[in-house]
């Protein structure tokens, strides 16, 4: 005998009712006929944000919502698409950025976990996703936050999670708008992970072997690292939606997957600066 019980999306109203527009729009694009798809809009959008605010397995949306497998994961890739492409680029997140003040942002990098996938890297025995920095299986992506609070105002498309930030830096192609950024002024404050871009994002100084560093930079560091640390938190709130703690879709996906959580949380909070 199952048991049955209620449960309550952590989201406000506002938020299915955004992706759900977008579903019906979607459909109208696709020239989807009406009463031909077994979800409405509405119970789509909680099928998907139910995946990412509590990370259910899609077997269990699935049962949830008496759906085939093969219709559920039709339905979750969807949603996630829609979503997705609301993602603001970066030009457009650092215009706003300068419109509200903020006279530097923070770039750091963060790993999404992926369940294990084999995939030959460049480098012999080593696989492609594997990342050092995790000790597991996960994508790279990029992220850019504002300074005051580590609000993420923009995310990049995942690299494999054997790159380090700097060479995912370079590959999600956000390299030469933030050199831009900066030529008008701003600044991009980074940690020693992107010490291969020195000169094109701000990177505290590296202490030297068996030497320790003069006292005005010592207190350059302090001073950086205390302003590039709020940087952490935007990690965090993306990563406070369960499906972002591991990914079991595939890991070229984790892009799209952290573009589509952005979304949902500039829309629950009405913020996107």
């Amino acid at each position: 005998m199952s048991v049955t019980y209620t449960a309550e999306l952590p989201l406000g109203d506002h938020t299915v009712v955004r992706l759900a527009v977008l579903l019906v729009a979607e459909r109208k694009r696709k020239g989807t006929r009406e009463g031909t798809r077994k979800l409405s809009p509405w119970e789509q959008a909680v099928f998907v944000l139910r995946w990412f605010c509590d990370g259910t397995r899609v077997k269990q949306l699935c049962d949830d919502h008496k759906v085939s497998k093969s219709v559920g994961y039709r339905c979750l890739h969807e949603g996630v698409a829609v979503l997705a492409w609301q993602a603001p680029d970066l030009r457009n997140a650092l215009l706003a950025a300068k419109a509200a003040g903020y006279e530097h942002v923070v770039v750091d990098g963060t790993v999404v976990e992926t369940d294990r996938v084999s995939v030959p890297g460049p480098t012999s025995g080593v696989d492609l996703w594997w990342s050092g920095k995790i000790r597991n299986h996960g994508g790279n992506v990029q992220v850019v936050s504002a300074p005051d609070d580590g609000w993420p105002l923009w995310v990049s498309d995942v690299r494999p999670g054997r790159e380090h930030d700097t060479t995912a830096l370079r590959a999600s192609g956000a390299l030469p708008v933030l050199v831009d950024w900066t030529d008008a002024g701003g600044e991009v404050l980074a940690d020693l992970g992107y010490e291969g871009l020195q000169g094109q994002v701000a990177v505290p100084y590296k202490k030297a072997k068996n030497r320790d560093l003069p006292d005005d930079q010592k207190r350059h560091n302090r001073i950086h690292n205390a302003l590039r640390a709020v940087g952490e938190r935007a990690n965090a709130l993306l990563k406070h939606f369960k499906a972002l703690r591991n990914v079991s879709l595939d890991p070229w996906k984790i892009g799209l997957i952290v573009k589509a959580a952005l979304v949902v949380l500039h829309t629950e909070h009405g913020r996107t600066t």
